[in-house]
């Protein structure tokens, strides 16, 4: 993956410049064209993987309360933890196709005999997200002192619903502030000519009748 982004950070840097230098020469901007075009080519596979990046994280966020309450039922049900997070892995499949990945390599890591601690650390390293690093430090840290798995993970599951509840309301309060410039910039000014244009044309007709 590495050498692929790579490669295309090189490819469309060349075909940026030459891109850009053509329209710059057209308008006149040669110069300018080639180094906007360079750069644009070369920040593109940048920016189309930090896109990646947050809509995978933003999956994984929201996949997790529901892959935890399975856990809860799996382990209650008399499964161990690894058997519960490769049977969650498989149930998520079609639902959460992101967290299915990521709990499917965790059971191919412990299937050929590496630990829970160092796959689960392997799970949070992985994947970047803060969530399943909680998850991860609190498996392990239940496991260590052998408090209850499936206790801990229904706490874990209701403290990421209210997380996720916060996070919406907080999303809410801003959709007021960001709605303010459009309405500033294009309805009220619309709104404006429709209310007063009516009487604007009265008024000037009438002191052009005079």
């Amino acid at each position: 993956a590495v050498r692929v982004v790579t490669g295309f950070k090189l490819i469309l840097l060349v075909g940026g410049i030459l891109v850009g230098y053509g329209i710059g020469v057209l308008f006149g901007y040669g110069l300018l064209g080639f180094s906007v075009g360079g750069l644009f080519g070369y920040l593109a596979p940048l920016i189309w993987l930090k896109s990646r990046i947050k809509a995978n994280q933003r999956e994984l966020t929201l996949a997790l309360p529901d892959a935890l309450d399975l856990m809860v039922v799996c382990v209650e049900a008399g499964l161990t933890v690894d058997s519960a997070i490769q049977r969650v892995g498989e149930e998520l499949n079609l639902s959460h196709p992101a967290l299915s990945r990521e709990l499917g390599l965790y059971a191919l890591q412990t299937q050929i005999g590496l630990s829970r601690a160092d796959a689960l650390k392997n799970l949070a390293l992985r994947t970047g997200n803060p969530s399943l690093q909680t998850l991860s430090a609190m498996l392990v840290q239940a496991e260590r002192f052998g408090t209850s798995i499936a206790q801990a993970l229904r706490i874990q599951a209701d403290t990421l619903r209210v997380n996720r509840q916060m996070a919406a309301e907080e999303m809410a309060a801003k959709a007021s502030v960001k709605m303010s410039f459009p309405l500033v910039l294009f309805i009220f000014p619309a709104t404006f000519i429709v209310l007063v244009g009516p009487a604007a044309l009265t008024m000037m007709g009438s002191v052009l009748f005079q």
